[in-house]
């Protein structure tokens, strides 16, 4: 069993939990890893954006003018593609930009994740995060005594008010709960810093 060093609020050693060899040693997988953020992120395009062919756009079907005998190429309506505001042709539609992978890819693209942030020490094990009030400031505090680079991650069982409220002054600060967690997430921020009980929960989904 590997075991991971739990610290308090002061950055101060207060013990340690343990975590399987199974998933410690998962070794990094770049393909299905990227695999996977790439999903996440198609998952939030809107596909929103749209044209008009040449049956939606509003013009006359009348021929613009008669076949032969004008010296200039045939044409039929304004529609045309080819005339200035006609139809697009190919254009894009609304549409879902999601994909499906499987459950396995899933899992083993986050225990890959989790696995590579602990052997790169981007982890923080903390035994609680309590906070007292909502202030940003004292937050801030806080994490100053961690020495963290931007880009930080924390990870609780349930998001207080206080955690909430506090942190969304930090650009660099997010917060979840551990059922929100995903890969994406974790590859995009530099450090990870999870409560004792969050860390718990998030490895039991590798043993369903």
């Amino acid at each position: 069993m590997a075991k991971l060093k739990t610290v308090d609020q002061t950055n101060k050693a207060s013990g340690d939990i343990e975590i399987d060899d199974s998933i410690t040693e998962t070794p990094y997988h770049k393909t299905v890893v990227s695999e996977i953020v790439r999903q996440f992120l198609a998952s939030k395009q809107q596909g929103t954006h749209s044209t008009k062919n040449r049956g939606e756009v509003a013009y006359s079907t009348r021929k613009l003018y008669r076949q032969k005998g004008t010296g200039s190429a045939r044409s039929g309506s304004a529609k045309s593609p080819l005339r200035r505001h006609g139809g697009t042709i190919f254009g894009p539609h609304v549409r879902s930009h999601s994909f499906r992978l499987n459950k396995k890819t899933r899992l083993l693209a986050a225990r890959s994740a989790f696995a590579e942030k602990i052997r790169q020490e981007e982890i923080i094990v903390l035994d609680d995060l309590v906070l007292n009030d909502h202030k940003t400031k004292n937050l801030k505090n806080l994490l100053s005594d961690f020495k963290l680079p931007s880009k930080v991650l924390i990870v609780t069982d349930q998001v207080s008010d206080n955690l909430r409220l506090a942190s969304r002054n930090l650009p660099d600060v997010h917060v979840l709960s551990h059922r929100s967690l995903n890969v994406y997430e974790i590859m995009r921020n530099n450090k990870v810093i999870f409560t004792k009980n969050a860390i718990e929960a998030f490895v039991e989904r590798f043993s369903k």
